[in-house]
């Protein structure tokens, strides 16, 4: 039986390893208002983020093309440590993932309109970065897949749930969730700490990092990611890190 209410956005907490970030507004603190498989391996280069000739290497695949900006990945995060929320534990690993039926769950406990948002636009087969969070050192671990598209969330009806939304009504609905499938770990842990660097040197010099919502809107625990972000940060898990 799948646990309840265990990935939450609600009053989601920064990452403990990004003290200097800046902090968006929450939906709880603005509850009534809209808030917020392959890659090519980046070759070694003088460029402190690797993004030059990783983006000459891409330029040559696609003929030079600028790409669409248009979000086709996703980054889910969710709590690997225990963590009380009105005496439910909302812990849940990536391998709490892999110990369910056919390495499936639905994606619930989302409160954030945004975040919600970015539900219902995941489409069928789409794959997201498992993102663990609010722990030790936060970072990616894996790969999941949508397997079924946004439906209503029971947990906003279940007053025993840290989720319950005594608001929301079952012929409309507030909130949504996705059923994911676990596809495959990471060849490596990527840590926060190595793609924030990554995401600083875009900055300066134009790489796919540069607006990653990681760090624009880093208290969503749902968040969309270019074809560009997810090549760039899958093809990390082929380097030795540093």
């Amino acid at each position: 039986m799948p646990w309840p209410s265990r990935k939450r956005d609600k009053g989601v907490v920064a990452d403990k390893k990004e003290p200097d970030a800046k902090i968006a507004k929450t939906e709880e603190e603005t509850p009534d208002k809209e808030e917020e498989e392959k890659s090519t391996k980046p070759p070694a280069g003088s460029s402190k983020s690797g993004w030059k000739n990783w983006k000459k290497t891409k330029e040559s695949d696609s003929g030079g093309e600028e790409s669409k900006i248009t979000y086709c990945h996703w980054l889910l995060k969710s709590e690997p440590e225990s963590r009380l929320e009105k005496g439910v534990d909302v812990k849940f690993s990536i391998d709490d993932l892999k110990a369910q039926p056919n390495q499936t769950t639905f994606w619930d406990g989302v409160r954030n309109y945004q975040a919600r948002n970015f539900l219902r636009a995941m489409k069928l087969g789409q794959q997201a970065f498992f993102y663990h969070s609010n722990c030790k050192e936060p970072g990616i671990v894996g790969i999941v897949k949508i397997v079924k598209e946004a439906y209503p969330d029971h947990t906003q009806f279940d007053q025993k749930d840290p989720h319950y939304d005594s608001s929301s009504r079952k012929e409309n609905p507030k909130w949504s969730m996705v059923d994911v499938q676990f596809v495959r770990m990471t060849k490596r842990f990527i840590p926060l700490s190595e793609i924030k660097a990554h995401h600083l040197a875009h900055k300066e010099d134009g790489g796919p990092l540069k607006n990653m919502m990681l760090f624009t809107r880093q208290r969503l625990s749902i968040q969309p990611l270019t074809q560009e972000e997810f090549d760039f940060v899958l093809s990390l898990e082929e380097e030795k890190p540093h």
